[in-house]
């Protein structure tokens, strides 16, 4: 992984950098993730919130409430639709990319799933991650699995 990491829209319009090493990087089985994808689950990667800084063009905004009743903000192209990240109020130092925008994605593996017991029966899911059923009050073991694993321990 070389910073700053590139990405972008499906039609080109919204071009992004991330400019400080990700959090972390997981799987989303939510409902509404599914539905956003248009799949079974959703990667994300947490990345710092100031670190994510639009390049070329200006996301739309949309904004819906969560399970927990906080208010989850979104990014996306007003030309091609897709959605490029999430920024949860509730925490307004980290935004969560969507990393399949990104220009290379060939680094990208998981170190844990949160809300399985959304998963479609189909999935197979690793013994060997940071398992959640729902959403983590505290996302401290998907940020350290992936530091232990960016540092190779």
């Amino acid at each position: 992984m070389k910073l700053p990491l590139r990405g972008g829209c499906q039609c080109g319009h919204l071009r992004y950098e991330v400019r400080a090493e990700p959090l972390s990087v997981y799987v989303c089985h939510c409902t509404e993730c599914q539905r956003q994808s248009g799949s079974a689950f959703a990667m994300s990667m947490m990345v710092p919130r100031l670190a994510l800084v639009f390049t070329a063009g200006e996301p739309r905004k949309w904004s819906r409430i969560t399970d927990r009743g906080n208010v989850l903000d979104g990014d996306f192209c007003e030309h091609c639709g897709v959605r490029v990240a999430h920024h949860p109020r509730v925490n307004d130092k980290v935004s969560i990319l969507k990393p399949g925008t990104l220009d290379d994605t060939h680094w990208l593996v998981p170190v844990g799933h949160i809300w399985t017991r959304s998963a479609q029966s189909w999935v197979s899911i690793p013994d060997d991650g940071v398992i959640y059923e729902g959403h983590p009050t505290d996302m401290s073991r998907l940020i350290d699995a992936w530091q232990k694993r960016t540092d190779g321990s």
